[in-house]
C-alpha cells in the first residue's frame, strides 16, 4: 500500500499504453532476445543537421537563456504561419491565430482545462490516441466515444452520433492522418464536422501532427482549408514526425483566435513556455527547403511497400496507408490483439502494439509503427514466418 494515497482520477487510470509496453519489452530484452521495436512511433531518423546547427548556435547565444514569451517568440509563430500559407493556402494571424507548444501533445492535453467543467461531454473517437480521452476524464468531463470502423474508412459514422450528445457537446477531438489506423480524411468530411459544430456550437479539435508524413503524392489537407473551419477549429500540429524531432518537445496550434487565447491562458498558469533555442531550430526547420522532409517520405514508403508485400506473403490483413508511418494490420481469426502482440514479442522479439490499448473499437487489430530500417523489418517479417498462434 502506498504512504500516500492518489487522487482518484489518477486511480481510474489504466497504465499508460506506451509505458506498459516499455516494461514487457525491457523483460524480455532482459533475457538477451535481440528485440526489433516496431511499438511505438518514434522516428529512428535523425534530426537534419541544419536544424541541429541552428540550435547550437541559438544555445550559445545569451539572449535564448532567459525565460520565453507564454505564446512563443514572435518569429516562431511567424515561421509557423508561412508554412500553413505555402502548404495550405491558409492565412493566419501569428498574433492572435498561432501559440507555440511544448509539443502538441501538451497542447492537447491542456486544452480541455480551458473549456471541460466536471459533467461537460467531449466527443471523442476510438480507437485513438490515449491523451484526448485523458485529457477530458482529468477535467471531470464525460466521454461520447465515436467508434472508428473499418467498414467506415475510420472516419466517425457522423449520422449516428445522437443529437442531443451533439447538443451537449463542448469539444470534439478527430486526427487525421489517423493514429492508430493511418486513416485519412479529405475536405468534404472536414465540412461535414465544420458544419456540425456551427450548428451545435462545439469546438473542434484536430490533431494534424502526421499531416507532412504521406506516400503516393497524396498530401491530406488541413481542416483550416475548409470554409468556416477557423471559425469553429484549433488545429494542433508537431514539428515531431516531420522533422524527426520527437525529443526536442515543439509543435503549435493554430485556428481560431478565442481558443487560441483560451488555451494560452491555462497553459500561462502552468508552464513557462519552450525553450526560445529550440524555437529558433524550429522556424530553420519550418522555413528551410523541405527536401529532408520529403526524403522521409520515401523512406518510410519503401519501408511500408517492403512490409505489406511480407504481410501479404504471411496471410496478414493490411489496409495500405497513403499517411503516418504506422501499418493497422488484422489479426488472425479467434486471436486478440493482446494475444498477437504478447506471441510476436514472447516468440519473436517483435513489439508491437495491441488494437484494443487504443479503445475497445480497436480489438482485432495489432499497430506496426515503420521506424526500424527495412532490413530490420525483412528480418522481422522471417521471425514471423514461424509465428505459432
Amino acid at each position: 500500500m502506498e504512504r500516500f494515497e492518489r487522487a482518484d482520477r489518477l486511480k481510474a487510470l489504466p497504465p499508460y499504453l506506451f509505458a506498459e509496453i516499455d516494461r514487457k519489452k525491457a523483460e524480455v530484452k532482459a533475457k538477451g532476445v535481440d528485440i526489433i521495436d516496431l511499438g511505438v512511433g518514434d522516428p529512428d531518423l535523425p534530426t537534419p543537421p541544419h536544424i541541429v546547427e541552428a540550435l547550437q548556435k541559438a544555445a550559445a547565444d545569451s539572449r535564448y537563456h532567459h525565460y520565453p514569451s507564454y505564446s512563443g517568440l514572435k518569429a516562431f509563430n511567424e515561421a509557423v504561419a508561412r508554412f500553413y500559407k505555402r502548404r495550405f493556402d491558409v492565412d493566419l494571424d501569428p498574433a492572435t491565430e498561432v501559440i507555440t507548444l511544448i509539443g502538441s501533445k501538451e497542447g492537447i492535453a491542456h486544452l480541455p482545462l480551458a473549456y471541460i467543467n466536471p459533467g461537460d461531454l467531449a466527443l471523442v473517437p476510438s480507437p485513438a490516441y490515449p491523451v484526448y480521452d485523458v485529457a477530458v476524464a482529468f477535467c471531470g468531463g464525460e466521454r461520447h466515444v465515436m467508434d472508428l470502423t473499418e467498414e467506415h474508412g475510420f472516419l466517425p459514422d457522423l449520422p449516428k452520433i445522437p443529437a442531443q450528445q451533439l447538443d451537449r457537446a463542448k469539444l470534439m477531438f478527430i486526427n487525421y492522418p489517423n493514429n492508430p489506423t493511418a486513416a485519412t480524411a479529405d475536405l468534404h468530411f472536414f465540412k461535414e464536422i465544420a458544419s456540425m459544430a456551427e450548428w451545435h456550437n462545439f469546438l473542434v479539435a484536430h490533431d494534424a501532427a502526421y499531416s507532412e508524413l504521406f506516400f503516393d503524392g497524396e498530401a491530406p489537407p488541413s481542416f483550416l482549408q475548409t470554409p468556416g473551419g477557423k471559425d469553429v477549429a484549433i488545429e494542433f500540429g508537431s514539428l515531431s514526425k516531420t522533422y524527426n524531432m520527437t525529443g526536442w518537445r515543439i509543435g503549435y496550434a493554430v485556428g481560431n483566435k478565442d481558443a487560441i487565447a483560451a488555451l494560452g491562458k491555462v497553459k500561462s498558469n502552468i508552464d513557462s513556455g519552450a525553450f526560445d533555442a529550440v524555437q529558433a531550430a524550429g522556424i530553420a526547420a519550418l522555413d528551410s527547403s523541405q527536401d529532408c522532409v520529403a526524403e522521409n517520405r520515401l523512406v518510410f514508403q519503401e519501408r511500408r511497400d517492403v512490409l505489406l508485400a511480407g504481410l501479404s506473403k504471411l496471410g496478414l490483413s493490411a489496409r495500405k496507408p497513403t499517411a503516418t508511418f504506422y501499418v493497422w494490420i488484422k489479426t488472425p481469426e479467434g486471436v486478440s490483439s493482446a494475444g498477437m502482440a504478447g506471441a510476436l514479442l514472447s516468440q519473436c522479439g517483435i513489439v508491437t502494439t495491441p488494437g484494443n490499448g487504443f479503445g475497445a473499437p480497436g480489438e482485432g487489430y495489432i499497430r506496426m509503427a515503420l521506424t526500424v530500417p527495412a532490413p530490420r523489418i525483412e528480418e522481422a517479417l522471417a521471425r514471423m514466418a514461424k509465428l505459432s498462434l
